[in-house]
């Protein structure tokens, strides 16, 4: 199993600072955001609005009680309206506040999503100093020319962006290591499994502070460990590294004769090559038991 994917936790807050465009490919259906003031009855609050969130980082100003709605404002981007309602939950460096105490905020991290043609906040996160963490995922794009890095945690539709600077460090780890010793803004490329640290600007983008590089398409792994399961059908198995009782997911061709051989429980040395989504076994061997 990939090594990736834990979202930063700060506080109990996660963060996931994004500055870019909401996302267009929710479609429009009807909005079911009401004007105005809710009335407080439960069965008259509809459901959240289906389809994928996106999560904006930015600074919350003018925030209007008459037509339930504030802007928020995004480093590089134009001010944006949302909208919110009764559905909407709001926190305070990760506790639960009452929805009449959001007001104005120079960092916030809001998740959103299209209600109709409109931006409705889901979650609206509020830090009372500029937000620092760690994010472990697998790199989706970089835009050398914006400096624009985007990333997908394992398990999550949210899509982090910060933005890589001249003073970004940038380093490997394990196999990556020994691959290339001296890594650079190159190999941050798509597909590429890394972990970085971050801080949020006064404008609340995400600034990559250290990223180190894990895992690039086309490099080699050994695994040593315990087979845990076995999905022959399926055409992976989930081996445990003992030294750190970390799993990893490695697939493998079926017709290998050497997975004939293979149980849950086996000891086993496995070669293989991650092909910018998963591992794929070249060489597998059964090993005695110590």
């Amino acid at each position: 199993m990939e090594r990736v994917l834990r979202a930063v936790v700060l506080g109990g807050l996660t963060i996931s600072l994004a500055a870019g465009a909401q996302s267009s490919a929710l479609g429009a259906p009807a909005s079911s955001v009401k004007a105005g003031r809710g009335t407080g009855n439960v069965a008259d609050v509809p459901p959240l609005p289906p389809g994928k969130s996106t999560i904006l980082g930015g600074k919350i100003s003018s925030i209007d009680r008459v037509r339930d709605q504030f802007v928020l404002r995004v480093y590089g981007d134009k001010p944006m309206k949302i909208l919110f309602d009764e559905r909407t939950q709001v926190f305070l460096d990760g506790n639960k506040i009452p929805l009449r105490e959001l007001g104005p905020a120079d960092h916030a991290s809001v998740q959103t999503t299209l209600d109709g043609t409109k931006i409705f906040a889901l979650s609206v996160h509020i830090l009372s100093a500029n937000p620092t963490g760690d994010f472990e995922g697998r790199i989706v794009d970089y835009d050398a020319a914006s400096g624009v890095l985007s990333l997908l945690g394992r398990g999550s539709r949210d899509e982090l962006r910060v933005r890589v600077t001249k003073d970004t460090k940038v380093s490997s780890e394990g196999q990556a290591a020994r691959d290339k010793e001296n890594p650079g803004l190159s190999d941050l490329k798509s597909g590429a499994l890394v972990s970085l640290v971050f801080q949020a600007d006064n404008h609340g983008q995400g600034i990559a502070q250290q990223i180190t590089i894990q895992a690039a398409p086309g490099a080699a792994f050994v695994f040593i460990g315990t087979v845990s399961s076995l999905n022959v059908a399926g055409g992976y198995m989930v081996v445990l590294d003992p030294r750190d009782q970390v799993s990893h997911q490695i697939y493998f061709n079926g017709q290998d004769p050497a997975v004939a051989a293979l149980h849950a429980g086996d000891n086993v040395r496995i070669v293989a090559v991650y092909d910018g989504t998963r591992y794929a076994a070249t060489e597998i061997a059964k090993r005695l038991a110590n």
